[in-house]
């Protein structure tokens, strides 16, 4: 969904930068990079889902209208932070990713032509090379959002995943887009970008066994953010990225509320 930036957000969220040396919130439309959380959403097979038990929803004998509802999920589906923590003993926890890593201006590399040829497809460090040659390099400190074109298909499973099975023996059967380990090491250590994004299940391609993206990620504290939603709405650059998650202590992931603010020129 895309809108107009209403001030008062946009204050709230220079507000929520300011402590970041340098950090300047343009003003323009809001695009909402966030998948809703419902009973379609996906998670990874092995995971029951997101449950939202209905409660109360009425009017008291007061008279006046009240709802109060719960929900369960786990830390990892639907758009989501990767804590560092996942795959990286002793790296941070949800709770301690600061701020100036969920805060930047957004990149995105657009690799949807390479992963509509191939559903294993990895984004490497040439492709992200040629993404400088024409935008110019990759700033530090940028949160780096890759466009595999897979959003198109939620909440299709099928589609999506690879597979729409259920249960243990369904993660053999995973097939869509990721990002290379060599390019992940190269974002970290030769950008070292703040954070890095994808509209998939994972930072890793569907048929990875080893996780080897998200081990060089969280050996350099990188979190992901998993499941993006509408990365064809934002520019290559000039969009500012806010990505915050449920601030869960001890956590190795949660559910992510993630926008981003694109200028508009006259």
């Amino acid at each position: 969904m895309r809108c107009a930036a209403p001030l008062a957000l946009a204050a709230l969220a220079l507000a929520a930068c300011a402590h970041t040396p340098g950090a300047e919130l343009p003003r323009g439309r809001i695009v909402d990079l966030t998948h809703p959380f419902d009973a379609t959403t996906i998670y990874w097979p092995t995971e029951e889902g997101f449950v939202h038990e209905r409660g109360f929803a009425g009017r008291t004998e007061q008279g006046y209208w009240y709802e109060a509802h719960r929900f369960r999920a786990a830390e990892h589906g639907g758009t989501h932070v990767d804590a560092p923590i996942h795959f990286g003993e002793g790296r941070r926890t949800v709770d301690a990713i600061p701020l100036d890593r969920l805060l930047g201006p957004a990149v995105v590399v657009d690799a949807s032509a390479a992963c509509a040829r191939d559903r294993d497809h990895r984004i490497g460090v040439e492709e992200l090379a040629a993404f400088e040659a024409e935008h110019g390099p990759i700033p530090e400190g940028a949160i780096v959002l890759l466009r595999t074109g897979f959003a198109r298909f939620w909440p299709d499973r099928a589609a999506y995943l690879g597979t729409d099975e259920r249960g243990a023996g369904a993660v053999a059967k995973l097939h869509f887009p990721g990002l290379h380990p060599d390019a992940a090491r190269w974002l970290a250590d030769e950008r070292r970008i703040a954070a890095v994004g994808i509209d998939t299940a994972s930072i890793d391609f569907g048929a990875s066994r080893s996780f080897d993206a998200h081990q060089a990620l969280a050996r350099s504290d990188v979190p992901a953010f998993e499941n993006v939603a509408q990365l064809d709405a934002l520019p290559a650059t000039g969009a500012f990225a806010v990505a915050l998650p449920m601030k869960i202590r001890g956590g190795s992931g949660a559910p992510l509320r993630v926008v981003a603010i694109v200028p508009e020129h006259p």
